[in-house]
């Protein structure tokens, strides 16, 4: 149909090259957003900004910079992009035109968005162009309506998030969150995660913004911040049925006492949490988790992780179930005809059978392959023929196809498509966003379940609601 060529000024990659697939604007067909700069092309052949401009850095340059406490050295920053105009963009889905362009919220720093090495330290934690390039980004109903963009910069030191509105084909400015704006905020550096979710975890309508350790309100205020940290994995449902309300899982990249932590959602107050016993090879705690109902025995999820010598399954309460835990600890999916979740890992969805304390393989999608190497993520999970279980999308080993799969085992339970789940939705439009995350209904799966609520959306046709 289209194809848009974001240019030499975008660096790609998952950290940096986040993009929001949604229909912004309620008239029927999906939207296109993402960061652009010089150069970056749209579907129709129009420039946006200087065509000429290059702002790469050259090859050989090189930078003094700090990542971790107590690293420094010169490090190789060829090809960087630390200079220059950044925008947002919102592009129609249908022919892949430009429809509005905006400055990127926030600029690389408060007075240039070409900083120094020392301003960059100064602000982000390093002075190369590592953290100062973190960003991530969702869609919300913060008004509990209309949805908006949310598009942020920076997560280990500094935390900014912005929300836009896209109205009659314009992007306005609605919020903007920065964590060292005020003295208040400063609780908030350092708290966001690789990756974010959305929800209404206060139960008002609207939806908050789950960035790692901390939750923004649907206002722009900072609701909370547990001062956990930076983490990897992220994972907010109903994941304890036997407490009112989202929790939230979640794990912490430093090495200290909450290596695994599990929270309310609304209030931020920390239900359990399991300490990191052993730094991991790369000196920090855990890299991976996952929280997933998939043994019947307890109600609630069971969570677990990979390193940081955290071994063992727990329930909801944080009671250890199991020493041994399933194989894999990146994606889960809805697959067989039960109410249980399944794991989804590179090309295969396995179940873990809860009796044997084993991972068994259910499917294998032969000649097709995951994404993002040791993390296995697919290119899309989600309910796309809406019978409640999910497909899951994965290319071709030879990178010349796009394949869907979906299960052929039958089930008794009948539930609305999870797409009408608002939560659920709006995962699927941040799925894809850095480390990729699996999606998660805003209500419990499992045994003794309350039949979910019918869900109050609101349809648009033909450009009209």
């Amino acid at each position: 149909m289209w194809s848009i060529n974001l240019g030499k000024n975008i660096r790609e990659g998952a950290h940096y090259t986040q993009f929001i697939v949604y229909d912004l604007d309620g008239d029927g067909r999906a939207e296109i957003a993402c960061k652009t700069a010089d150069g970056s092309v749209d579907g129709k052949g129009k420039v946006i900004g200087d065509p000429k401009a290059d702002w790469r850095n050259p090859e050989g340059s090189t930078s003094e910079g700090i990542s971790l406490p107590g690293e420094r050295g010169t490090r190789n920053t060829s090809g960087y992009i630390l200079k220059g105009p950044e925008y947002l963009t919102v592009f129609d889905g249908l022919t892949g035109a430009e429809l509005a362009t905006t400055k990127y919220i926030p600029a690389r720093h408060p007075d240039t968005n070409s900083p120094t090495t020392d301003q960059m330290k100064d602000v982000w934690g390093d002075g190369y162009g590592n953290r100062i390039d973190r960003f991530l980004a969702g869609v919300a109903y913060l008004d509990g309506t209309h949805p908006s963009l949310i598009f942020s910069r920076g997560y280990y030191t500094r935390s900014v998030i912005a929300a836009w509105d896209f109205r009659n084909k314009k992007l306005t400015s609605r919020w903007v969150f920065d964590s060292d704006s005020s003295e208040a905020n400063r609780k908030y550096r350092g708290q966001g995660n690789h990756n974010l979710s959305v929800g209404d975890v206060d139960n008002d309508g609207k939806d908050e913004i789950v960035f790692g350790a901390m939750v923004l309100d649907d206002n722009g205020k900072g609701l909370y911040s547990t001062g956990f940290g930076h983490g990897d994995a992220l994972h907010v449902s109903d994941l304890d049925p036997d407490r009112p309300g989202l929790e939230v899982f979640d794990i912490q990249e430093r090495f200290d006492d909450a290596g695994m932590s599990f929270r309310n959602a609304a209030t931020g107050e920390v239900y359990w949490k399991k300490p990191s016993v052993k730094a991991g090879d790369d000196g920090e705690g855990p890299g991976r988790g996952l929280s997933l109902n998939i043994d019947p025995r307890y109600n609630g999820s069971e969570s677990w992780s990979f390193g940081a010598g955290i071994n063992g399954l727990f329930d909801a309460k944080g009671n250890k179930i199991s020493d041994k835990m399933p194989r894999s600890c990146n994606f889960g999916i809805y697959w067989d005809g039960d109410l249980l979740s399944e794991l989804l890992n590179s090309n295969a969805v396995s179940k873990w059978n809860w009796e044997k304390e084993t991972t068994d393989v259910l499917f294998t999608a032969e000649g097709s392959a995951s994404n993002n190497g040791t993390k296995s993520t697919p290119a899309l999970s989600a309910d796309l023929f809406g019978d409640w279980r999910e497909e899951v999308m994965l290319r071709s080993t030879d990178n010349k196809e796009l394949r869907i799969y979906t299960t052929t085992i039958p089930t008794k339970y009948r539930f609305y498509t999870f797409m009408h789940d608002p939560q659920y939705r709006l995962s699927i439009a941040w799925q894809n966003v850095a480390y990729n995350q699996p999606p998660h209904t805003s209500f419990y799966i499992g045994d003794g379940m309350k039949q979910p609520p019918r869900p109050a959306i609101t349809t648009t046709i033909r450009g009209k609601r």
